[in-house]
């Protein structure tokens, strides 16, 4: 049951109640005639902080049709900052993701047949226990302020049997573009997905180039696959939605406002907490249900900075960090998947067990008792790890290389008080000294121009600089000097 409805212009700065009038066709007295091609859309009226919103979902697929980004009004830019392709490409992803769940889940609902397909698609994309996107805000412009006066929506109530109001009708015609202010890269993302499964249905094969949002690129569609994107695509279309909230008639200054206090005012949470919150990357998997699981490392939301406070807990933005390079050779987990990080998942846990074993790592004090509880020096072993298992140009015997190392690691003298990593600042006599005379043949050439200054030794420990990604490589020279591993340079 509906009923058409006025909304009264604010009063005294207030926003006023809902009331029925007779023969008035509109909401807010928005317009007494409707335009041609309107499209309905069931929405929430709301006053966010004293102002009328509306609240809607938008099919995914019709929103990137239905928007437009904010930018280029009259007077210029206004309420966006330029675009990052390979945020909106991350984000193509995790949308892609998000319909193949979901279709799988309708696919269970409904009690068909399973289909290993979508198991195996999600493997390769990586899967999560949960999926969802927040609100993409927007803002009708060219209607009045707060949709009140003639000139801007049409709408009416819909009420349940009892004349309880169950939500309003509105009537979006083409000059209602609904203005992205925040979530433009949302709305590039949905693109490349639309793009990526237009692509996929109609040739048969996955993208060799952009949108490359699938691992096998190239590569031809099973049958098996294409029940996959085809429900997928149907997900996108029908019951798989993205959640607007719909500003009216904001001006220039408005929509600047906006995005500011949208992207300003919240507080990001550390890259520790997120990272262990997520479920989502294989890497993050494995470190949960692996090396904190067996007990291997303890890990923290934060870095402990002061050494005689610390617990032996590891922050885990360092252990994704350190685990990131032994898998994939970068400090980062993204665009991990599966098919890459679960063959060598054997190869890492050993690396760990090695690590967890070395004197003083993960007891209280750590930090005071083994520089090898510096992220840096796990780094460096993480990157001998890559390079003698996973590298492209990893020896012919990296295999045995590593064992040896592993080994070795034991035996390694990860003290402060060993010489080797002041090198740098020793003289000739305390090279002789502590027997280091041959390990500038492990180390980088001293003539070109890459960082030497490591750390400093003060107060009776070795504290490794900040510039990690100059430091571990030349850390792990020493370490191959140590365990009697190859010079990377020879």
């Amino acid at each position: 049951m509906r009923k058409e409805v006025q909304m009264h212009p604010s009063l005294d700065g207030m926003p006023q109640p809902i009331t029925e009038r007779e023969g008035l066709d509109d909401l807010d007295a928005l317009s007494a005639e409707g335009d041609i091609n309107e499209t309905p859309f069931n929405v929430f009226i709301g006053h966010n902080l004293g102002h009328r919103v509306f609240s809607m979902s938008v099919p995914f697929r019709q929103f990137y049709e239905l928007s437009d980004v904010a930018n280029d009004r009259e007077s210029g830019p206004v309420a966006q900052r330029p675009l990052d392709n390979n945020h909106a490409k991350n984000l193509a992803k995790y949308m892609l993701r998000g319909l193949v769940s979901a279709a799988l889940m309708r696919r269970q609902i409904q009690q068909k047949e399973g289909t290993p397909s979508f198991d195996e698609v999600l493997d390769l994309l990586g899967n999560q226990p949960y999926f969802s996107l927040q609100p993409i805000v927007c803002n009708i412009r060219n209607i009045p302020y707060g949709g009140n006066g003639a000139g801007g929506i049409r709408g009416m109530r819909l009420q349940t049997e009892r004349g309880e109001t169950a939500s309003f009708r509105v009537f979006l015609s083409e000059r209602h573009i609904l203005w992205v202010v925040d979530g433009q890269h949302r709305r590039a993302a949905a693109e490349m997905v639309m793009s990526f499964l237009q692509v996929v249905r109609q040739s048969g094969k996955y993208p060799a180039k952009a949108p490359v949002l699938f691992p096998e690129k190239g590569r031809e569609v099973t049958p098996e696959e294409m029940i996959v994107w085809n429900e997928a695509f149907d997900a996108a279309r029908s019951y798989a939605t993205l959640t607007v909230e719909v500003h009216l008639g904001l001006d220039v200054a408005q929509e600047r406002q906006l995005f500011h206090d949208l992207n300003k005012l919240g507080k990001r949470v550390s890259s520790s907490m997120a990272l262990q919150f997520d479920s989502s990357n294989p890497v993050t998997q494995f470190i949960k249900s692996s090396i904190v699981a067996d007990g291997l490392i303890r890990v923290s939301d934060v870095d402990s900075k002061d050494w005689s406070k610390d617990t032996g807990e590891i922050a885990m933005k360092d252990v994704v960090a350190v685990t990131s390079l032994a898998f994939l050779n970068k400090s980062n987990a993204s665009g991990a998947t599966p098919a890459v990080v679960e063959p060598r998942q054997e190869v890492v846990q050993q690396l760990w067990h090695k690590i967890s074993e070395i004197s003083g790592f993960g007891e209280h004090g750590a930090k005071e008792q083994t520089v090898s509880a510096q992220p840096v020096v796990l780094k460096a072993l993480a990157k001998l790890t890559f390079d003698l298992n996973f590298s492209n140009r990893r020896p012919n015997d990296g295999r045995e290389l590593f064992s040896t190392l592993l080994d070795a690691i034991e035996s390694v003298d990860f003290s402060h008080e060993n010489p080797i990593w002041r090198f740098y600042e020793l003289d000739t006599e305390e090279i002789e000294r502590a027997n280091l005379q041959e390990l500038s043949a492990w180390l980088p050439s001293s003539e070109g121009t890459a960082n030497r200054d490591i750390g400093s030794f003060q107060g009776g420990f070795m504290r490794f600089g900040a510039k990690h990604n100059d430091i571990f490589p030349i850390l792990g020279d020493m370490i191959r000097f140590q365990t009697g591993l190859p010079s990377r340079h020879t």
